[in-house]
């Protein structure tokens, strides 16, 4: 009776396995990059606390991110210096993205930022269509629409008062915009080069835009409190790393709509650990009221629906 039971475990697992798209594999790779840019969001916060700044961290981030994926050298690929222009042209996204993505949180509200910077699902969804004629399966526009509510509703906060509105909604939509068709050129244009070129080449361009940084610091590296850097460094890694599972997913596989789809739980992860482990880093989410807690629990049941959709289309 045990090797009878044994042998049908075995057969439902092997059908399970061949019912199962090569695509259903590759969402774990976003899924696992959201996961990770939270837990380095988490370490990068922290060292803000010790006045680090975000020219300084980004910097950092950028130089370190460079250097991690210089490890897809390894995987080979055809370097093609006639198409230069196009990881120069995607760095050059990724760049203007982040300066956007400062000024928004900078000048504005991370309650009022963080929802406009979800549009970029959606935004997504569209330059993909654009760039490729094919405008996708239902489904996926209605998940990158949840998500994006999801978005919303996971960064609300009742009551707030919002100051530089008109500024910090441009800044953030620019800023999602960017991105946006950062992730759609890299899917369209990676192929010709492959996995251990274009995404190499494309963050040494990431890196040396990043230098125009270095006048905007509030002082040289070597003034950062050294208790810092451990938390600098840590989430400089652990973000280069999500951010190499993230692109090269998209390089490889395509389907960029779906990737952010279920990229974008990193909102449910941040409010996961942020209540389980925040106070480990300094945050204090977790004291937040139980009005703005049940409101991001809803977020967090769209999100997952979003991402069951995705699943399943």
């Amino acid at each position: 009776m045990q090797q009878s039971g044994g042998t049908c475990l075995k057969s439902e697992i092997l059908n399970l396995k061949s019912n199962m798209r090569p695509s259903d594999f590759a969402l774990l790779f976003p899924l696992t990059s959201a996961l990770l840019y939270v837990i380095g969001a988490l370490l990068l916060r922290r060292a803000a606390d010790f006045g680090v700044g975000f020219w300084r961290t980004t910097f950092v981030a950028n130089v370190i991110c460079a250097a991690v994926f210089s490890g897809l050298l390894l995987v080979g690929g055809t370097f093609r210096p006639e198409l230069l222009w196009q990881p120069a042209c995607v760095a050059g996204l990724f760049a203007f993205g982040s300066v956007l993505n400062f000024i928004s949180l900078d000048r504005g509200d991370v309650s009022l930022a963080t929802p406009v910077l979800g549009i970029k699902i959606i935004l997504v969804a569209a330059f993909a269509a654009l760039t490729t004629g094919q405008w996708g399966r239902p489904a996926l526009w209605a998940a990158a629409l949840l998500s994006t509510t999801a978005i919303a509703l996971l960064n609300w906060s009742r009551g707030a008062r919002h100051h530089h509105v008109t500024l910090t909604i441009l800044a953030a939509g620019g800023s999602a915009a960017s991105f946006a068709l950062f992730d759609v050129l890299v899917q369209k244009w990676s192929p010709a080069w492959g996995i251990g070129r274009f995404p190499p080449t494309m963050l040494g361009f990431v890196a040396l835009y990043s230098c125009g940084a270095i006048p905007r610091f509030p002082g040289p590296l070597v003034a950062i409190d050294a208790r810092a850097w451990p938390w600098l460094l840590g989430g400089s890694v652990v973000l280069a790393f999500q951010s190499v599972i993230f692109v090269t997913s998209v390089a490889a596989f395509g389907n960029a709509t779906a990737a952010n789809v279920v990229y974008s739980s990193r909102g449910l992860w941040s409010v996961v650990l942020a209540w389980l482990i925040g106070h480990w880093f300094g945050n204090t989410e977790r004291h937040l009221g139980g009005t703005i807690l049940r409101w991001r629990l809803i977020g967090a049941g769209l999100m997952l629906a979003a991402i069951v959709l995705v699943m399943l289309s």
